[in-house]
């Protein structure tokens, strides 16, 4: 989609209107030979099945510097990456498609258009289907030689990303269609015209089209995928949908401009829920497990129960004039996605709970979003590059472990201790973070220090209220030494002490001496210097 034009657009509607058990461990899969925007032609940017056995992490693979055939002042990459067979496709606002050596970043061809391509590629059955912006056509591109095959003239542009199925591509353009052209050929199948620009890109599920529409239509289609029939539609609120839908178990899941995500029986368009975020959502939902991970317009990631719409949990980025416009990608437990500037970071969240497992900084705005593939994170920035993030190569191990009391008396000082190690020795002078929680959910870093010559460390707490808090400690990590999370500890903060000591009649067999009540209450017995037997009372 057209992200320029959308930030352009957010601007001016502003001033108008002022769950984790662990990483999971999967077989390694081998890179399949299709790939399209969000993964699937559903869209449901799960990639786990292609993601590999190890997680990545926020080390550099390469870089690759797109702007050699530059026709355009603007060399960012928008694009999505599809990964097909060891090569990474993805599109350039230099207005070309590149074709790179997933292993090394070697660019292997590249193919001109006539204008932008903000589109993401489709790879299928040794093709490659890519959008171009200015130029309005859909081009099918020969995957090995990047030899353009077919190209199907629009009435504007194409910034929306085709879906390839049974032999069929589905492709929206800015001239208020959506396109159904044989995939062999190119030659139309059908066209069915909305009310609005169509820059959503296609999901496709049993035989069905869903796509949305911009302002002023503000409609979610479903439209028979053989011959363009509308089955349906639902309208949103104000702003367009520009989202592309993704589809899973029954359900069409798609965010919007009026600032809501959506949940729509995929059979007959009835709301199942809808929820509400601070901002317009342009990025494009993901669907893994029974969550739904969706980005605002700002600065939030949200994790919804898939059934009900009920918050999971949500994450906050470093917004402060940047967007959150790429769509997530998950895989094994971890969410992946792109932010604005200036944080222009790539994001890795775990995804029961959200907390961040690593980011890495590229050189301005990740609109792009992420495809992961064997242990790999594939994106675009802004700057102009392609990064491949997650380098394998095995890296020092270190332990982190925490210990602390599991009890103290409300505004009572308490420690969290333990060691860093790496590689079993002790790792001295590094920073650990001290991570906190009411819910031994969802923890968030408090403070920091860095490990004494031993590798050990000491965080002072205080807790102004009563309950139960959990801590653990964390580091995270570098080229060389691999991050960890040290151990769960939890501390059960008591009321404190009330009462005033006081002398008592009567003598005691032994000092001290307490008495526990069933009502929490302990009264402590001593026989002081002056022999008088005095008691205090705490809860």
């Amino acid at each position: 989609m057209n992200q320029r034009r959308l930030i352009t657009s957010i601007i001016v509607i502003t001033l108008l209107t002022t769950a984790f058990v662990g990483l999971v461990a999967v077989t390694a899969a081998a890179q399949g030979d299709t790939m399209m925007f969000r993964y699937n032609v559903a869209h449901t940017g799960d990639y786990s099945t292609v993601a590999g056995s190890t997680p990545p992490n926020n080390r550099l693979n390469w870089n690759y510097t797109t702007g050699q055939n530059l026709a355009t002042p603007y060399p960012y990459v928008e694009s999505s990456p599809a990964v097909a067979n060891g090569v990474v496709y993805i599109g350039s606002d230099d207005q070309n498609v590149y074709a790179l050596n997933a292993t090394t970043g070697a660019k292997l061809w590249n193919y001109t258009t006539g204008g932008s391509v903000i589109s993401s590629p489709a790879v299928a059955n040794g093709i490659v289907y890519v959008g171009s912006g200015s130029d309005d056509n859909l081009y099918a591109l020969n995957a090995t030689t990047g030899a353009k095959l077919w190209n199907y003239t629009t009435g504007g542009g194409v910034y929306s990303s085709p879906a390839v199925a049974n032999g069929v591509v589905y492709i929206g353009s800015d001239d208020n269609n959506t396109y159904a052209l044989y995939a062999n050929n190119g030659t139309k199948l059908w066209n069915y015209t909305t009310g609005s620009y169509v820059e959503s890109s296609p999901a496709v599920a049993n035989g069905v089209v869903y796509v949305g529409s911009g302002y002023p239509d503000n409609n979610v289609y479903a439209l028979n995928a053989n011959n363009g029939t509308k089955l349906w539609n639902y309208t949103a609120g104000v702003n367009g949908v520009r989202s592309s839908p993704a589809v899973a178990n029954g359900v069409v899941y798609v965010g919007s401009g009026d600032q809501n995500v959506y949940a729509l029986y995929a059979n007959n368009g009835t709301k199942l829920w809808n929820y509400t975020t601070k901002w317009p959502v342009s990025s494009s939902p993901a669907v893994a497990n029974g969550v739904v991970y969706v980005g605002s317009d700002r600065d939030q990631l949200y994790a919804l129960n898939a059934n009900n719409g009920t918050k999971l949990w949500n994450y906050t980025t470093g917004w402060a004039v940047g967007e959150l416009f790429s769509s997530p990608a998950v895989a094994n437990g971890v969410v992946y996605f792109g932010n604005g500037e200036p944080d222009n970071n790539v994001y890795a969240l775990y995804a029961n709970n959200g907390t961040k497992l690593w980011n890495y900084t590229t050189g301005n705005i990740v609109t792009s979003s992420p495809a992961v593939v064997n242990g790999v994170v594939y994106v675009g920035s802004w700057d102009g590059n392609v990064y491949a993030i997650g380098n394998q190569s095995a890296r020092i191990s270190t332990i982190l472990t925490a210990s602390a009391p599991s009890s103290a008396l409300v505004n009572q000082n308490f420690s969290v201790t333990g060691q860093l190690t790496a590689n079993g020795a002790p790792f001295p002078t590094r920073t650990v973070y001290l991570q906190r929680s009411t819910n031994n959910v969802t923890f968030m870093n408090v403070t920091s220090m860095k490990t004494n010559d031993t590798g050990g460390y000491a965080f002072s707490r205080t807790e102004s209220a009563t309950g139960i808090y959990y801590y653990r400690t964390a580091y995270d990590g570098n080229a060389t030494y691999a991050n960890a999370t040290s151990n769960v500890v939890n501390v059960t903060v008591h009321a404190g002490e009330w009462g005033t000591w006081e002398p008592l009649s009567g003598q005691l067999t032994a000092s001290p001496a307490a008495v526990s009540w069933g009502d929490g209450r302990i009264d402590v017995f001593v026989i002081g210097s002056d022999n008088a037997l005095w008691h205090r009372t705490y809860a």
